[in-house]
């Protein structure tokens, strides 16, 4: 994968384009195709792009219009004088492998459903990446750009989980990460309660499964009283019906199995993860709703509180919100100043060396 080049191509739509090139996973090459979108322009150094990272049933509209006419899921913070200020920046948000959404025409992924080389869908034959693999893809991305490194990589919830790696993998790549709803680890709530449970609504005829699924992620997202705020006067299945055309059950427990691989720990002890990070003089910024079904705030909590006792620069807040986790998608006002001041850090020293630029 390191060796392999990386096209960048523009889509028919403005801010449109796609990232070609191989991933090698578990010994086995894939052909990727992944979708993106990007808002702003690279400035002529090429060090003023940022990653913005999807959420779990996320696409690369982070911005801008929905099909349906409802904003991207970011759209609060993407854009000409917010926090992430597209006059500035050049944002661009790129989709994962397996995305969930791969029934959408507009969303171009790679993973279970999608063609094979050999003209069949890939099926169980696609290989099982994990977070190491997605960051790869994403060096790509970074790579087919020119861009000497990041100015920031962020996203929620699965979105934080990437930034994360990103921080942990090749910290002088991301000099400043936001990580919303998230977590260092995926914890015993999503290996222990939500995976079991995945699997197990999966069971049965896929479109139903597909259904009870997408019903699952649906209350974790909000919580008991984020699904009584939303559908006290409205009909589960109703909106679960506009949920299921565009998603696909092989894509859902693909992303689902995918995010369970998440550990910064494994990566690098937390001694040596903080070394580097106050060697490249990282930032770190994450935020957690409390009452979160999917991220229990207090393994955010304790590891900002490690990572500061051990010198690192890194901020930590935490709000309410009747939405639970989703509130990292509707709530942004919690955080926008926050993210604002992430971005608006000044510029580090170069911290790149010859040895990390040949393990992109």
């Amino acid at each position: 994968m390191r060796d392999s080049p990386w096209t960048w191509m523009p889509g028919e739509s403005p801010g449109a384009f796609e990232l070609r090139g191989d991933l090698t996973v578990a010994g086995q090459t894939v052909p990727l195709r992944l979708g993106g979108r990007a808002w702003g322009e690279l400035n002529a150094a090429r060090d003023n792009a940022v990653l913005v990272c999807h959420h779990y049933t996320g696409t690369m509209r982070a911005a801008g219009e929905q099909p349906d006419g409802t904003p991207g899921w970011w759209d609060a913070l993407i854009g000409p004088g917010r926090a992430l200020d597209t006059d500035r920046f050049y944002v661009a948000c790129l989709n994962t492998p397996g995305n969930v959404q791969v029934r959408d025409p507009e969303v171009v992924t790679t993973g279970p459903a999608t063609p094979h080389p050999d003209g069949q869908p890939w099926g169980e034959r696609f290989p099982a990446w994990t977070m190491a693999d997605l960051h790869g893809a994403q060096c790509g991305l970074l790579r087919s750009l020119g861009a000497p490194h990041w100015h920031a990589v962020v996203g929620p919830s699965f979105g934080g989980m990437q930034a994360l790696q990103w921080a942990a993998r090749t910290p002088a790549l991301a000099p400043r990460v936001a990580a919303v709803v998230s977590s260092p680890v995926a914890g015993p709530v999503l290996r222990g309660v939500f995976g079991p449970l995945l699997h197990a609504a999966a069971q049965g005829e896929p479109d139903g499964a597909l259904r009870e699924t997408l019903r699952l992620i649906t209350f974790f997202g909000l919580g008991a009283d984020g699904v009584d705020l939303l559908f006290r006067d409205t009909d589960v299945d109703a909106y679960l019906r506009t949920r299921t055309a565009t998603a696909d059950l092989s894509h859902v427990l693909d992303i689902g199995r995918a995010v369970q691989t998440h550990d910064l720990l494994e990566v690098a002890p937390l001694d040596d993860l903080c070394r580097r990070w106050r060697e490249q003089g990282t930032r770190l910024l994450s935020v957690n709703v409390r009452g979160d079904q999917f991220f229990p705030a207090a393994e955010m909590r304790d590891f900002a509180a490690q990572t500061q006792a051990a010198g690192v620069a890194h901020t930590h807040l935490e709000f309410d919100s009747p939405r639970g986790h989703l509130g990292g998608l509707t709530d942004t006002a919690a955080f926008e100043d926050a993210l604002r001041d992430l971005m608006d850090t000044a510029p580090l020293p170069p911290a790149l060396d010859a040895a990390e630029v040949r393990h992109v």
